[in-house]
């Protein structure tokens, strides 16, 4: 298929490229590049061996949306473009709206315009809001606790909607856990703008002596160590649930819009990551305890027996591969991606 992704040189998003290409289907990125560096492009043809056609521009200008749409075919659409950082999000409320939703409206308008009827959907297990039981399951209903995860709850209503209402019109709602890890080269991963909010790449930046030390904030959550647990997931197997999405969806023509978790189905606490880390690089990474941060859960994990059913699909890389994949990206690119 060829297959238009959007925000495709993003963490998440060049990595799928890469297995969609492996799995001889035709990418086509279109990127602002606001979270990502147009030197990312390079890379990817490097990796693949394969020329990429990239478009620059903002979803949200619906006359070149609209544009790409008539000059170009597609069979597909993979959606990760939008911003992503929690705190932010909660600062800048209207700027996440704006943008998360207003993207999707776009590209949904030029999809149905021009007869593109199958879009896989990076949502996040952030949709199952505050205190949801685990292991979480696809029929928990959905809330958030900010904008960001507003933003996601939103867009699966709209998309459901869409499909619903026009018979035809597939959607892959993709709710994922926490993703981390690089591809294995060590050429692509995960160069987050300013301070990382997530935990791996703040404790592989402190590892490469980027940062001094590690925050980890509670240690008497009710857990084996007291630390927080998240089900890490890796990006390439991540990017491979992507694929198989698009697949099945290709595969069922009846279905319409359907979510399934994309995790591991195990929680790994803060302090196990750390240690996992060290032992994968040889390198220390010194913390300090900090107090809890407000509304974080003691243990989030995936009920992933729907994607493994439905979608042939199972995560199968360890802790241990993310932590030695990090390592491997960060160490060759202290300083993120050039550019």
């Amino acid at each position: 298929m060829r297959v238009l992704v959007t925000g495709g040189t993003g963490y998440i998003g060049s990595h799928t490229v890469l297995s969609l290409l492996a799995a001889g289907h035709e990418p086509v990125v279109v990127d602002s590049f606001v979270n990502s560096k147009p030197t990312v492009v390079s890379r990817l043809e490097e990796l693949s061996g394969t020329a990429i056609t990239v478009h620059g521009f903002d979803l949200r200008d619906e006359d070149k949306t609209a544009q790409l749409f008539a000059d170009e075919h597609f069979d597909a659409v993979i959606h990760f473009a939008g911003l992503k950082a929690v705190g932010e999000s909660a600062e800048q409320p209207l700027e996440y709206y704006g943008n998360n939703i207003g993207s999707t409206f776009s590209l949904v308008r030029a999809m149905e315009r021009h007869d593109v009827r199958r879009l896989v959907f990076s949502s996040s297990a952030t949709v199952y809001g505050e205190g949801a039981p685990v292991p979480m399951t696809e029929e928990l209903p959905t809330s958030a606790t900010n904008p960001y995860g507003w933003t996601k709850v939103m867009q699966e209503q709209i998309l459901t909607d869409v499909a619903a209402a026009s018979p035809g019109f597939q959607v892959a709602l993709l709710r994922y856990f926490n993703p981390v890890g690089a591809h294995v080269s060590g050429r692509i991963g995960e160069d987050p703008q300013g301070i990382p909010n997530n935990l791996m790449p703040f404790i592989s930046q402190v590892a490469v002596g980027r940062r001094e030390r590690l925050a980890v904030f509670g240690d008497d959550y009710p857990t084996a160590d007291g630390t927080a647990e998240r089900d890490y997931i890796h990006v390439v197997d991540l990017a491979e649930g992507h694929v198989a999405a698009l697949d099945h969806l290709a595969e069922h023509p009846e279905i319409g819009a359907r979510a399934w978790n994309l995790g591991t189905g195990q929680g790994t606490s803060v302090l196990q990551m750390v240690d996992a880390f060290e032992r994968a690089s040889g390198a220390q990474v010194p913390y300090d305890i900090a107090p809890r941060r407000a509304g974080d859960l003691a243990v989030v994990y995936a009920a992933t027996e729907r994607a493994e059913r439905e979608l042939g699909w199972r995560a199968t890389r360890t802790i241990e591969d993310m932590c030695a994949d990090t390592w491997r990206w960060q160490s060759a690119n202290p300083e993120g991606f050039p550019g």
